[in-house]
């Protein structure tokens, strides 16, 4: 857990107070499978809506390059890490063959909306499995893997860039868009720190305050391209992303 003030551990205490039913909730095991199967299904979808809009030139000039990855098939094999709902097909190219894949399997009706709205695609299969464990996805087959708002809640950030590269072809590419810890010096940074525990709580283990950045530096890509920008939603206290791709 990140360093706090004094005034950011008594606000923090403040917020656990109001959050009081959900916190008892979660001592009784009551609270995490009604939101993994409720609560964040239901609310991912909203919010991915508010993001998506916010965030939608950044996607389109994203995945802008992502035919040039296509493998010496002209195939374009496409592995997506915490789907959801499939608010991303809309930027795939198409002809494009994705798999999905999400620890939670409860995200089928809004999925089967986005698949009916984005037939330009194939869709191979969806597997549940976490981003750490991509053991159903044999080493070296896929030609681009996407992850967008998800590093911030898998267990082992490093665990999972190691898949990707595992899962990847030689030459092939991750893209990301995630949101990051706020400059130290910040009120944002500060705000992070006062709901850190709570908004983990709530929202499925979404951290705050990971310096993702950091974590694709170190990870082996050849070619490493981060931009930070800021995806500004109200009452969200996640307006520091980044956004880019790496190659393997």
């Amino acid at each position: 857990m990140p360093e706090a003030t004094a005034s950011a551990l008594l606000l923090r205490a403040g917020l656990a107070l109001l959050a009081w039913p959900i916190y008892l909730l979660s001592f009784l095991g009551i609270w995490e499978p009604f939101c993994r199967k409720v609560f964040f299904p239901f609310f991912l979808e909203k919010i991915a809506g508010a993001h998506d809009k916010k965030s939608k030139k950044y996607k389109q000039e994203l995945f802008r390059n992502l035919p040039d990855f296509r493998g010496p098939s002209g195939e374009l094999r496409l592995l997506e890490i915490g789907t959801g709902s499939g608010s991303n097909f809309q930027f795939y190219p198409a002809g494009c063959k994705v798999t999905c894949t999400d620890i939670n399997p409860n995200f089928q009706e809004g999925l089967s909306r986005n698949m009916k709205k984005n037939q330009h695609l194939h869709y191979e299969q969806f597997l549940v499995a976490a981003g750490e464990d991509l053991r159903q996805v044999p080493s070296g087959s896929v030609d681009a893997v996407v992850c967008t708002l998800v590093l911030c809640s898998v267990q082992s950030v490093s665990s999972t860039l190691r898949e990707v590269l595992r899962v990847l072809r030689p030459g092939g590419a991750f893209y990301f868009l995630e949101h990051v810890a706020a400059e130290h010096s910040s009120w944002t940074y500060f705000w992070q720190q006062v709901c850190y525990p709570t908004w983990k709580l709530v929202f499925a283990g979404c951290c705050l305050t990971r310096e993702l950045w950091k974590n694709l530096e170190e990870a082996k890509f050849s070619e490493l391209k981060i931009q930070h920008i800021s995806v500004a939603i109200p009452w969200m206290p996640i307006e520091p992303h980044i956004v880019g791709y790496g190659v393997k």
